[in-house]
């Protein structure tokens, strides 16, 4: 029978097996879904299917910057220990080099990586070192000049935090003094101007409910919700946060006197979001015994 793209797509999202591997196993088993998988098994190409479901919130966030160009990529794993793993690093390493040439995640799976693609790539990758892993998260930043600062680094240019800074202006010194203070200080935003109006409402709501705790009659409490709407925009954004060097400057008045305009950043964090299900001990011994 004739081996559509579609059941090769739907076997690949089953065993993580490659593209091609699919193809074949399809073919010898005459599109049989089930036999198929089977197949891929026994050849010890559906390794990675067995992980798929296991949560990957660990990890190395690599940063590379070329010209006015900077990315950030974040690649998870389950276990902090493949983090250290020097193949793993180099994996990691070259992926985001590839980043450096697409826009988003999606394009960045199919990107070349010496022959395969980026997700082939890290199925191949899953098979031998024996965890799950993800291509999750990539942002690419633009500017006059583009500064790196990785936090926590497990090698050159890789680490559990990565920040990418644009300037206009100013030198590397500054640069680097702001992304470290992004790494810490976590901003929501560059600028007021920049924040989801949807969390600024949704605070905005907040502060109105507890000041209404309060008893306070409505026109004190608009004057009183302006004043902690003013805090709360100031120590979400960036430009408008204390300085971690000088806290008696907000960044955008640390930068100006370095000669230099900060217009965007970016700031990956490993393992930022995801849920890991938690287990107690007895669990997972209990879970260790089942097999």
């Amino acid at each position: 029978m004739a081996i559509t793209a579609a059941m090769v797509k739907e076997l690949r999202d089953t065993t993580g097996a490659g593209m091609m591997d699919a193809k074949k196993a399809l073919t010898e088993t005459e599109g049989n879904m089930d036999e198929a998988i089977d197949w891929l098994r026994t050849k010890g190409l559906a390794k990675a299917a067995k992980k798929s479901g296991r949560t990957a919130a660990e990890g190395l966030v690599a940063v590379v910057v070329e010209g006015g160009t900077g990315v950030a990529v974040e690649v998870n794993s389950e276990t902090d220990f493949v983090g250290k793993n020097a193949e793993f690093q180099e994996m990691v390493g070259k992926i985001a080099f590839a980043a450096l040439g697409v826009d988003d995640v999606d394009a960045l799976k199919a990107a070349d990586l010496g022959g395969k693609t980026v997700a082939d790539t890290l199925t191949d990758k899953i098979a031998t070192i024996g965890e799950n892993m993800s291509v999750r998260r990539m942002a690419k930043l633009e500017g006059e000049t583009v500064v790196s600062y990785v936090h926590n680094a497990a090698t050159n240019g890789m680490g559990k935090i990565g920040v990418l800074v644009a300037l206009n202006g100013g030198d590397a010194a500054i640069g680097k003094q702001v992304a470290m203070h992004i790494a810490a200080a976590n901003p929501a935003a560059l600028s007021e101007a920049d924040m989801d109006p949807a969390v600024v409402e949704k605070e905005k709501q907040v502060q109105m409910d507890i000041a209404r705790e309060s008893g306070k009659p409505e026109q004190v409490i608009e004057k009183m919700i302006v004043g902690r709407m003013k805090k709360f925009v100031a120590e979400s954004t960036l430009l408008n946060q204390a300085f971690v060097v000088n806290p008696d400057l907000t960044v955008e008045a640390a930068a100006k006197e370095a000669g230099a305009t900060v217009t965007g950043f970016v700031r990956l964090e490993v393992g930022e979001g995801i849920e890991v299900e938690k287990e107690d001990f007895a669990a997972e011994v209990a879970k260790a015994v089942q097999g």
